[in-house]
């Protein structure tokens, strides 16, 4: 029997990259597909000898080709870092909608199932905690993560229009922060942020007054929630991270005693629109699709540490402080 053909957008990415190994594991054909401005292909040279796997560097946006059966589609590709989206503002929305579009034209001509990849982003900065799928969100579309946010909710609604219009076989998951080894150290986001400036020795920046909220899920529960949501026969979305939730001050100080450093935390202004509590309700995940974290914070921590390690001390043999 021939293998079940699967493209991943943004597969060199720090989630695509983790997506290709799991879905090879799991017997299939993987094309990955990335334009790496923001991916890296050091995370997926290592399936390139590869027979079962195939690299397009391809910009979704513009348009996407593939020739062959296609069973299925992970649209992943997109910023999703604040420093990344507030650097390619147009991009970040084009690849939300346009990338969104042409990846489920893609999908309806090759008769693929579909999965994006949208973000509890979509709730903005709630008022409802935890976030269930049914709160519509509070989001500023105008505002500086806009860009992001409204590009992730079009993505759901063309992604819903395409099911219900054309029967498009559709999955939508919304991921809450993630973390594990091939994030980049300067992403902005908290955790890398965090772990690189205590690597360096460098104080711990932490944006207003650290009360605000975050619940982390390591990256292979993330991937299993992914895996058994495509197979699923479930077409709504469905909120997967770890409802383990943490103060950011708390967080900076977590990562303080794991490092063994003794930095001090510094505090600065709260950026624009920064949402102050985010915690998945995953009651959904669970019924739907049996799934919950599995990995704990501290154990997710330790591995993700010892992968930033090597990263630090292979930037300090290229770039030594003279």
């Amino acid at each position: 029997m021939s293998k079940k053909r699967i493209l991943i957008t943004g597969g060199a990415g720090f989630l695509g990259s983790h997506l290709c190994e799991r879905f090879l594991k799991e017997g299939y054909y993987v094309l990955a597909m990335d334009n790496l401005i923001t991916g890296n292909i050091k995370n997926i040279e290592h399936l390139m000898h590869r027979s079962d796997f195939e690299y397009y560097h391809s910009d979704v946006s513009n348009y996407v080709h593939v020739s062959g059966d296609l069973d299925y589609i992970l649209h992943f590709a997109s910023p999703a870092s604040p420093i990344d989206y507030l650097q390619m503002p147009i991009q970040t929305l084009k690849v939300g909608s346009l990338g969104t579009h042409n990846c489920l034209g893609l999908a309806r001509a090759k008769n693929a199932r579909i999965l994006v990849a949208s973000t509890s982003e979509v709730y903005g900065d709630p008022i409802v905690h935890p976030q269930p799928e049914t709160y519509w969100g509070n989001v500023n579309p105008i505002g500086p993560r806009g860009v992001y946010d409204e590009a992730k909710r079009f993505q759901e609604a063309i992604t819903m229009a395409y099911h219900t219009y054309h029967k498009l076989e559709t999955r939508i998951i919304r991921i809450f922060n993630t973390y594990g080894p091939r994030m980049r150290l300067d992403d902005g986001r908290a955790l890398p942020a965090f772990l690189g400036q205590a690597l360096r020795g460098q104080d711990i920046t932490v944006f207003g007054d650290g009360s605000q909220t975050r619940s982390f899920c390591y990256v292979d529960d993330l991937v299993e929630g992914i895996y058994r949501l495509l197979l699923s026969d479930y077409p709504h979305p469905v909120n997967i991270g770890n409802p383990d939730e943490i103060s950011i001050k708390d967080f900076a100080e977590e990562i303080i005693k794991l490092t063994g450093t003794d930095q001090k935390i510094v505090y600065k202004p709260l950026p624009k629109d920064d949402p102050m509590q985010r915690k998945p309700d995953i009651l959904r995940a669970k019924e739907i699709l049996g799934w919950e974290p599995t990995v704990s914070r501290a154990e997710g921590l330790k591995v993700t540490y010892e992968y930033f390690k090597k990263q630090v001390e292979q930037e300090e043999k290229d770039y030594p402080i003279k």
